[in-house]
């Protein structure tokens, strides 16, 4: 027998192979590294994606304040009616690409010859730094907190 080893009481006995796989101590040092990482990478991550989701609200009040122009070109008002600005609906679609609605947009009007649109928060946007959009006539754009208050965050649009 190849690995059998005589011992003194004549018991055969397998020989010891060199030890393999990992310890404990391994294991945990290579959890712990992961842990640190997934610390470092999520709310990284998180705040890249609200970054994308402020890129739809800007779209949607570029392409209202469009549609307000052309209107206004034809009618010599603005409007704050969705189905008068070819929404196709009643009211003005939620803000989404994914089907998650993240803002949802509203026209307010002050005289017939002026608009603001705005794009507010919904969902897990509202965690987001830059909060509301909005845009007027006049292509104004602005930022503004929860509280309604000027958000001076700066890099929002």
């Amino acid at each position: 027998m190849r690995n059998v080893v005589r011992r003194a009481c004549n018991r055969p006995q397998l020989k010891r192979s060199a030890p393999s796989g990992f310890t404990l101590i391994e294991v945990m040092i290579v959890v712990a590294i992961i842990g640190i990482l997934a610390a470092i990478a999520v709310p990284s991550y998180r705040v890249q994606v609200l970054k994308g989701h402020r890129v739809d609200a800007k779209v949607a009040l570029l392409d209202l304040a469009a549609r307000e122009e052309k209107y206004f070109a034809t009618t010599n008002t603005y409007t704050t009616s969705s189905l008068a600005l070819n929404y196709g609906a009643s009211t003005f679609p939620p803000i989404s690409t994914t089907g998650t609605s993240y803002y949802t947009l509203t026209v307010t009007q002050v005289t017939t010859t002026d608009f603001t649109a705005v794009a507010t928060p919904t969902g897990t946007q509202v965690a987001d730094a830059c909060y509301s959009f909005s845009l007027n006539n006049l292509g104004v754009q602005a930022n503004a907190t929860s509280a309604g208050a000027v958000n001076t965050t700066t890099g929002c649009w």
